[in-house]
């Protein structure tokens, strides 16, 4: 195996076993096991268990920060639309990746200074920074209202994403749903939450009737 593909395997790894068991509840020997590889290599790579959890961040947190540098750059795209993408965009990772969302609900849950407790709020400042531009630039163009609470707007995506995945097998018993495919059911809770979120922002958002 390429040494890349190894640092690879060990964050996917450590991301799978920090989801399920927390930061605290895994060890770095637990990684190593599950990956196949010796401690030594983990130290090599990363240096310690919370560089490793740093590392795992640092890789989700890049995509949505790119994804928002590329929307605000657009500038043949409307304000809502951007707002729509970036939704999509979030969406896309989360139904993706949710390991790492498991992780972030965790940690905010705990409710206690962590190691991962800096790189949350510095993951959501920055985004936060990022989506008021794209804010601005709608409010400059006199499609979006004045004083939009963009603390609140995203509070409402991810909690509603959140309560959306961790209910899912609620959601199914409750809508008749239990006997449909899973893969179906996933394609389906997308659609459902990407149009229901898309609706929420666009009456935070604009002026137009709903």
């Amino acid at each position: 195996m390429e040494s890349t593909d190894k640092k690879t395997q060990i964050l996917e790894v450590a991301q799978l076993l920090f989801a399920k068991n927390g930061f605290d509840g895994t060890s770095v020997r637990d990684i190593a096991k599950e990956a196949d590889v010796n401690i030594a290599m983990i130290s090599y790579y990363f240096g310690s268990k919370e560089k490793l959890l740093e590392a795992v961040f640092e890789k989700h947190s890049n995509y949505i920060r790119l994804q928002l540098e590329s929307l605000i750059a657009d500038e043949k795209m409307e304000p809502m639309q951007k707002i729509y993408q970036l939704i999509d965009s979030y969406l896309q990772k989360y139904f993706g990746q949710t390991s790492f969302h498991k992780i972030v609900l965790r940690e905010q849950m705990a409710n206690k200074l962590s190691c991962a407790t800096d790189m949350l709020l510095e993951m959501k400042r920055r985004n936060q920074e990022l989506v008021k531009q794209i804010i601005k630039e709608g409010q400059k163009k006199g499609v979006f209202k004045k004083n939009i609470d963009i603390p609140m707007m995203m509070a409402t995506m991810l909690g509603t994403a959140n309560q959306v995945m961790t209910t899912l097998p609620f959601y199914k018993e409750v809508n008749n749903l239990a006997d449909m495919p899973e893969e179906e059911f996933q394609k389906l809770i997308k659609k459902k939450l990407t149009l229901h979120l898309k609706s929420i922002f666009k009456a935070i958002l604009t002026y137009e009737e709903q």
